[in-house]
């Protein structure tokens, strides 16, 4: 694994550091970017329609960077002989975040079949939290884990 890591080492370091950057990215720009926008949308419809459009394409759009970056996490570790405190730390950084992601994943899905069914209010409710708590949840994860990350290569 170490001959692999060492073959390979920039070109997983950078697909592991573009990874991070498109999901963390994305949700920065969703939460402070696009949201705000979304929110001065009068129609109610309309304005949760294109919410869920939006983070249905994001969350779509990062599904394969996060499994690109823990395989990517999974080489560098083992190729760099990574062991303690802050690569343990960064690793349970990223799986709360991919259990939260997942987490959203699944609200939002079930949102948009509450949505397409007429159900306003229910789809509201599913996606309530997502702006206001999970989002900025793992906004702060990725930036310390990204920060971590950093703090590892030195």
């Amino acid at each position: 694994m170490q001959t692999f890591f060492e073959d390979y080492k920039t070109i997983i370091i950078f697909l592991h550091i573009l990874s991070a950057v498109v999901w963390v990215g994305g949700m920065i720009a969703i939460k402070f970017a696009v949201h705000p926008v979304i929110q001065t949308i009068d129609e109610p419809k309309i304005r949760l329609g294109t919410n869920l459009r939006i983070v249905g394409r994001l969350f779509n759009l990062v599904m394969p960077f996060i499994v690109m970056s823990i395989l990517c996490a999974l080489l560098i570790i083992q190729g760099a002989g990574y062991a303690g405190g802050f690569i343990y730390l960064k690793e349970a950084i990223w799986t709360v975040m991919s259990l939260n992601y997942m987490y959203m994943y699944i609200q939002r899905k079930q949102a948009q079949t509450l949505f397409n069914r007429g159900d306003l209010a229910g789809a509201k409710a599913k996606m309530q939290l997502l702006p206001t708590i999970l989002l900025p949840i793992n906004i702060v994860l990725g930036v310390v884990a990204i920060f971590l990350g950093v703090m590892l290569r030195g």
